[in-house]
């Protein structure tokens, strides 16, 4: 959430690095990494403090954590409720999937938690793997989205099914590879999600990836919502709704660190505030997206009686469209 660690290589995986709270205290995104005596751009004769890094620091943990005992006993509703009136959800295996998703997201919460207020101390190979399950299970959710918004897309568990759901996963994981090889450890205490140039190859595939699924394919579906070619295009979407302003973020971040756009104190830190909170928006979905499925099951009684709303847009959610 935004870049209170250094992205740069020459900070990564160095022993002799400045400690987390060192870091935090006096970041700047662009300084001379030679040796250990960082030095500061000249930015109106002053070193660059980043002011939102020490709330960061005291913030993400307790939101974090939050934020995954609100995903585990939503996730946990939503299961028991699937479990119990399979029939009642016109595409069962889509919902199943979708929870599995969300509950792998908010698994790696309490780590990344824990890593923010202690240090992480785990090395570089947990780290790239937390960041290859935090992007796997948000690719796939993004995929069984836009695959749900077919009409005919999970009716059942039947074999085809199942090939689809298989394909489904890999392509995910396959997608988020370069999100692993892009991660690493800053000074042995700061698991970041950058460790390669903003230039290298890997991170702009890993950043091209995020665009499309997060940004592109969201835009995609409410085209296709309001030119009627896709159907049930409504509130399990709210997963890529929430993701489309850190990917917008994203792209914000390039254009800074490779220089398109005048880098000066005032636009890192306030890029950096506008970067963490839509993070922190998109880490919500881990729970909002489960108890959105609820709130649509149990209002499909009552749209037969015109008591409850539809969804978002008029739109019934993939999954949860009444049986006729």
């Amino acid at each position: 959430m935004g870049n209170c660690v250094p992205v740069t290589p020459g900070t990564l995986e160095t022993p002799s690095s400045l400690d987390l709270e060192g870091i935090m205290d006096n970041f700047s995104s662009f300084y001379d990494s030679t040796d250990t005596n960082y030095t500061f751009l000249d930015y109106d004769a002053a070193p660059c403090r980043n002011n939102f890094c020490p709330l960061f620091q005291r913030v993400a943990p307790p939101f974090l954590a939050t934020t995954c005992a609100a995903a585990a006993l939503a996730t946990a509703a939503l299961l028991v409720a699937l479990a119990r009136s399979p029939q009642e959800w016109r595409r069962p295996p889509l919902v199943a999937q979708l929870a599995t998703g969300t509950a792998l997201f908010a698994a790696l919460l309490p780590a990344l938690a824990a890593g923010i207020s202690r240090g992480w101390h785990l090395g570089a190979g947990p780290c790239r793997l937390t960041h290859l399950l935090w992007h796997w299970s948000l690719f796939a959710q993004a995929l069984l989205v836009a695959s749900g918004c077919r009409g005919t897309a999970w009716a059942r568990w039947d074999p085809r099914s199942r090939r689809s759901a298989v394909a489904l996963w890999a392509a995910a994981l396959l997608l988020a590879t370069p999100a692993a090889l892009v991660s690493g450890v800053a000074g042995g205490t700061g698991c970041v999600r950058r460790s390669v140039g903003v230039l290298a190859p890997v991170y702009l595939l890993h950043l091209a990836l995020c665009l499309c699924l997060l940004l592109l394919l969201p835009v995609g579906l409410l085209l296709a919502a309001l030119a009627s070619w896709g159907t049930g295009a409504g509130l399990t979407w709210l997963f890529l709704g929430l993701w489309v302003p850190y990917a917008a973020g994203l792209a914000g971040e390039f254009l800074l660190q490779a220089g398109l756009v005048e880098p000066t104190c005032g636009s890192f830190e306030h890029f950096d505030l506008a970067l963490g909170l839509s993070e922190g928006l998109g880490v919500l979905h881990c729970g909002i997206g489960p108890l959105a499925l609820l709130l649509a099951w149990r209002c499909r009684g009552l749209r037969r009686s015109g008591g409850c709303g539809t969804g978002m847009n008029g739109a019934t959610a993939p999954g949860l469209e009444p049986r006729h």
